[in-house]
């Protein structure tokens, strides 16, 4: 078993001499974690298909769910891609760096294997102070999925990295907590309009404003499990964000899902199974449960996203076998955490 090394370091002036640890890993073929904006991500050189072998070894993560590209300039892009079309600039021009990820046709220089076979290539540039020192002393693209293991909430913190891949990676670089809380929007731009194969800390409303006409792959708003063939995105088939604890999720009226919680949270306790229940700030009070937490007012999405993966893991940690989890508005991140909680829950939704 690998001993992996946890290095604390600054996000906002991070020290050089501990990065460079970290990218000589990285030269070598080892995995490191560190923190973006959205989520803390494990990395390989996407030229090293040994190293990228490991990472889904790592994880634990099937071999056809391929992992965003993560870059430091415009440069790397142009070795990944067959070509940038107009609409990728100009989305590049507005969220770069930041949590979008663009597909493009991938280039004939990147391993089948970087890609999940597909023809195909996910890349962002991160805004992380860190996640982008990493690239640039590692003098390559990295490959980076969430740094956890596969089908579970993705880390927001070093410690959640920790609890799942300690002894399968190299390093954690410890950042601290990340900023955004949900994974990046995905965008397909080898169509025409681009297409949303994942929302994330973009909102589909911007990205409209900037590009104007663009489709949503089903997946993004589907309430029930969806047959797809080819997963150019991550989350998009497969597993995600999943407690140990089952999940219910509610969705409706607010009086309705918490009348609804309640009692289904009611109805779980007299089989005396251990309840939590994820609710927000307005409504915490209003229900009885083993453990019950907030997520944060409905009024503010982006506070409800952050928190949204450290409360599944806070239930795991405490042993809470059923979660019941209030429904948010599905408008702007409020998509993203939606999605997630829809995947969190296996797609177990009351509707009220």
């Amino acid at each position: 078993m690998k001993k992996t090394l946890l290095i604390k370091i600054d996000s906002n002036e991070p020290d050089l001499s501990k990065i460079k640890v970290a990218a000589n890993i990285i030269k070598k073929g080892g995995l490191v974690a560190f923190p973006t904006e959205t989520v803390y991500g494990l990395g390989a050189d996407v030229l090293n298909v040994k190293a990228i072998l490991s990472l889904f070894k790592a994880k634990n993560r099937p071999l056809d769910n391929p992992p965003i590209i993560h870059v430091e300039n415009l440069d790397q892009v142009k070795n990944l891609t067959k070509e940038i079309p107009i609409k990728a600039k100009l989305l590049i021009k507005k969220f770069w760096p930041g949590p979008l990820t663009i597909v493009f046709q991938r280039s004939e220089n990147i391993p089948i294997e970087s890609t999940a076979g597909l023809n195909t290539i996910a890349v962002r540039m991160p805004q992380h102070k860190i996640a982008l020192a990493l690239i640039k002393k590692s003098k390559c693209s990295i490959a980076a999925p969430s740094a956890n293991i596969s089908g579970k909430p993705s880390p927001t913190l070093a410690k959640h990295v920790f609890d799942d891949l300690n002894g399968k990676i190299d390093i954690i670089l410890d950042g601290g907590p990340t900023c955004i809380g949900v994974e990046s929007t995905v965008v397909n731009v080898t169509v025409d309009p681009p297409e949303v194969l994942r929302p994330g800390g973009i909102s589909i409303e911007d990205l409209k404003k900037t590009i104007g006409d663009i489709k949503i792959h089903p997946v993004v708003l589907t309430d029930k499990q969806l047959a797809i063939e080819k997963i150019r995105s991550p989350g998009m088939k497969h597993k995600h964000y999943a407690p140990k604890a089952k999940v219910i999720l509610v969705e409706g009226a607010i009086s309705s899902i918490v009348k609804k919680v309640a009692e289904i949270a009611e109805q779980y306790m007299l089989k005396e199974l251990k309840v939590g229940i994820l609710a927000t700030q307005e409504t915490v009070e209003y229900y009885n449960a083993d453990i019950v937490k907030s997520l944060g007012s409905r009024f503010n999405l982006k506070a409800i996203a952050h928190n949204l993966f450290s409360l599944l893991r806070e239930f795991d940690d405490e042993n809470i076998e059923i979660i019941v989890a209030e429904g948010v508005p599905s408008e702007g991140v409020g998509v993203a955490v939606m999605n997630r909680l829809r995947k969190a829950a296996a797609y177990n939704i009351v509707k009220t």
